[in-house]
């Protein structure tokens, strides 16, 4: 009986024992309570086999320099494993060129110019999944932005990850100003009228140069002030006639009245070559990222332009904005066999220290952190000395979500500039626009 007690006994204790064991120890987190907990910061994969992730630009201004700083080195410095790779197809090869090609990319960055073009084809991955498996914090992200981003979509999908906030600024060519006597731009913000007028005082022909004051960048870029879209989303009818569009047809006019803007062959469009280049043009206004990336690997090459910034003009109404900032975006191939650590990148693309590096090299930041804006420009030599306040003198607005067609009707709205820019009267010009894209984009619900 002693001996049966004892083993009794004994097995009473074994399982005390195994119940203590099985019972989960309690974490770092709830036995400190200032570490974080799991949930309080992104996951990170553990796997150390080598890596290669593909990277395609779908449209935007993105040079190799950015590419590197802003992608390529921060992402192997986080994982060492993970080598990223840009994919450069031949110039004028559209998304749908690029994906019936064949070709596999894992990282795809997007701009307005190609969001729904690229949607349309199916190949962007919805991220809710990854974002709770990671534990990635989406409120880190500017709201008008992530709006944006979540509009894109009309079945909760979350198809791409703000990346940068392109806003709108006032480059002027300070050398043009001063030939012919004129004061620089106002740090303050200036009406249409106002900008317009300093545009005609510097618009001449001095020993053979055809001088242009301002390239308000037409119908399209005017429209961006106030955001407006050009088809109705519900009826698929083309908006041009309506009050706001008469307004940014009729700036545009009067761009093109100035007295010696219309330049030989009817040329009536300035951009970035005329800027950078020829530098005969005083004023544009247009996207950060189209101009400060080139401006600076120009810079590398020796060849300096004398510029400076100023608050992008807009109409009396609206002081105070911006024009729409444009929403650049990354994603992940449907097809990519790396979908995590693609999104993993991302992730820490969207970090505090890559976000950083983005605007200390003059882009602005899709995240949330006051602190990131006081650095802008900091480590980029073409920015040095410039009036980098000037960038956020005026708060930007949430870009429109286009139409699906929009991209593909645009057309019939520079065909109305141009005949504008050769005389032909507003009202005249948007009616034959509309008449256009509404059978436009009849044509295409047919060919859907």
């Amino acid at each position: 009986m002693k001996l049966k007690h004892s083993v009794t006994v004994a097995l009473i204790f074994i399982l005390i024992i195994l119940s203590a064991c099985s019972k989960e120890a309690p974490t770092a987190a709830a036995t400190d309570p200032a570490k974080p907990t799991s949930t309080s910061a992104p996951k990170e994969a553990t796997s150390t086999e080598p890596i290669t992730l593909k990277f395609y630009n779908s449209s935007g201004t993105f040079t190799n320099t950015e590419f590197k700083t802003f992608i390529a080195d921060p992402v192997n410095k986080k994982f060492p494993n993970i080598k990223v790779e840009r994919i450069e197809p031949p110039t004028g090869t559209t998304p749908e060129d690029f994906f019936s090609s064949g070709q596999i990319p894992d990282i795809i960055y997007s701009s307005s110019s190609s969001h729904r073009k690229v949607i349309s084809l199916g190949v962007l991955l919805d991220l809710n999944e990854y974002v709770k498996k990671y534990n990635f914090d989406l409120k880190r992200i500017k709201p008008e932005m992530l709006s944006y981003a979540k509009e894109l979509s009309n079945k909760g999908e979350l198809l791409e990850l703000p990346f940068n906030s392109n806003q709108h600024i006032l480059y002027y060519n300070k050398d043009i100003f001063d030939k012919f006597g004129v004061p620089y731009p106002s740090d303050t913000q200036m009406t249409w009228e106002q900008a317009l007028e300093l545009g005609r005082q510097l618009t001449r022909t001095e020993n053979g140069v055809n001088y242009i004051g301002i390239d308000a960048e037409g119908p399209i870029g005017i429209a961006k002030n106030l955001a407006l879209p050009v088809i109705d989303p519900k009826t698929g009818k083309s908006l041009l006639s309506t009050p706001d569009w008469v307004r940014v047809f009729n700036v545009a006019k009067q761009n093109y009245e100035i007295p010696g803007y219309i330049g030989k062959a009817d040329k009536y469009v300035y951009g970035r070559d005329e800027f950078m280049k020829d530098r005969n043009l005083a004023m544009r206004p247009t996207w950060l990222a189209n101009m400060v990336g080139p401006l600076e690997e120009l810079r590398q090459q020796g060849l300096e332009v004398n510029w400076d910034i100023a608050p992008v003009p807009t109409f009396s109404d609206q002081l105070g904005k911006s024009r729409e900032a444009q929403n650049h975006t990354l994603s992940v191939f449907t097809k990519s066999t790396h979908k995590d650590e693609a999104f993993q990148a991302i992730a820490h693309i969207l970090s505090d220290d890559t976000q950083r590096i983005l605007s200390r090299n003059g882009r602005v930041p899709s995240i949330i952190n006051p602190e990131l804006e006081k650095e802008y420009g900091a480590d980029l030599p073409v920015l040095k000395g410039k009036k980098v306040q000037n960038v956020f003198a005026v708060k930007p607005i949430q870009e429109h979500t286009s139409h699906q067609f929009e991209l593909d009707i645009n057309k019939f709205v520079t065909d109305a500039a141009a005949s504008i820019a050769k005389g032909t009267d507003v009202n005249t010009a948007i009616r034959k626009a509309s008449e256009s894209i509404d059978k436009e984009v009849e044509r295409l619900q047919k060919n859907q």
